[in-house]
């Protein structure tokens, strides 16, 4: 930097002034300063070493309890990041996306992250990366879960939003079944029979089920009589094989809750294509109430992610909330793939 001033006519104080406060120096001495520059070869100050002595770093982390992909390819994620983004904006900060693993670097990635604050979307109960989170000591919030005493959450209730959702998708039902997310953390698939709720990990998929269970025994049902195919992946695809697997078996269900609507919307299509009328054969739930549900008709449940991912911008940012303690939001859509008993 001295090399600079030197060869530019100007202080010291200019060309730290011309990189980190650019409104403080005219515009003449900025171009004296990037032309010497450029002819030294200095790229100008280390991102790092600014970063320290501004005491801030600049970006929010986002810790993802899924593959990096993730982020781009699953609706409601890329909404709950665009909540983060639309803050993080507003503060000249930038988002660093930190993908779970699996592995002991996952502890490593975590501590090392030049953020001023994390975000945790939606890990396991027992994943190391939410205590590597806290033992930081930056503003932290988690998502969705781990529920945690040390750390702010956010989320809905999602026991009672899943009864709600459960007890009109399971209404007149007969043969009921739910498409479900992961059940452990190595995300296998399987056909389950009325599983135990509290035996997931994953505080979202425990409290649906718990909900689903209990509208299931509201209406007189017997959850061991319950078919839980568990998908590996929130993936139209993937729902759609498993639910045209399901609606060929000769007992086949005949309403199905899913856990989002991308797993909906491939229930429909495998009923479509089985020639199985919707709700007459069977009736069909979503979660999350995304750009596709409403024109295909699909019963599910509204929340904000968007807002959800702002929420928790401002906590990590150190922010205290308008309104501490008040409810995240969430409504009942009902819609003609299930039927109505109002």
């Amino acid at each position: 930097m001295a090399d600079v001033a030197r060869a530019a006519g100007v202080s010291v104080m200019t060309v730290s002034y011309a990189y980190g406060q650019p409104e403080r120096v005219s515009a003449q001495a900025r171009a004296r300063v990037r032309e010497a520059a450029d002819r030294l070869g200095y790229p100008g100050p280390h991102p790092a070493a600014r970063s320290l002595r501004r005491g801030r770093a600049g970006s929010l982390g986002v810790v993802l309890g899924e593959h990096l992909s993730y982020a781009f390819e699953d609706p409601q994620a890329a909404r709950f990041l665009a909540g983060l983004a639309d803050v993080c904006a507003d503060h000249g900060l930038g988002l660093m996306l930190l993908p779970i693993t699996g592995a002991a670097s996952d502890i490593d990635r975590v501590a090392e992250a030049a953020v001023d604050g994390f975000v945790v979307w939606t890990t396991a109960d027992d994943d190391p990366v939410v205590d590597a989170v806290a033992a930081t000591g930056l503003p932290a919030v988690v998502h969705s879960g781990p529920d945690r005493d040390d750390l702010p959450f956010v989320a809905i209730d999602d026991r009672a939003a899943a009864r709600a959702v459960a007890a009109e998708t399971f209404a007149a039902a007969r043969r009921p079944a739910v498409l479900s997310q992961p059940m452990n953390r190595t995300r296998t698939p399987a056909l389950l029979w009325g599983p135990d709720p509290e035996a997931a990990p994953f505080r979202v998929t425990r409290q649906r089920l718990l909900g689903m269970r209990q509208a299931w025994q509201d209406l007189g049902g017997d959850w061991s009589d319950v078919r839980v195919a568990v998908c590996a992946r929130n993936s139209t695809a993937e729902a759609e094989s498993v639910a045209a697997e399901l609606l060929a078996a000769p007992d086949a269900p005949d309403a199905i809750a899913a856990m989002s609507d991308e797993q909906a919307l491939g229930v429909l299509r495998a009923a479509a294509r089985l020639g199985r009328r919707v709700p007459e054969d069977v009736a069909v739930s979503g979660w999350d109430d995304s750009v596709d549900a409403a024109s295909a008709g699909l019963t599910t449940i509204a929340q904000s992610l968007r807002d959800q991912g702002s929420h928790c911008a401002r906590l990590a940012l150190g922010q205290t909330p308008d309104h501490p303690g008040e409810r995240i939001a969430w409504e009942l859509i009902r819609r003609t793939s299930t039927r109505s008993t109002t």
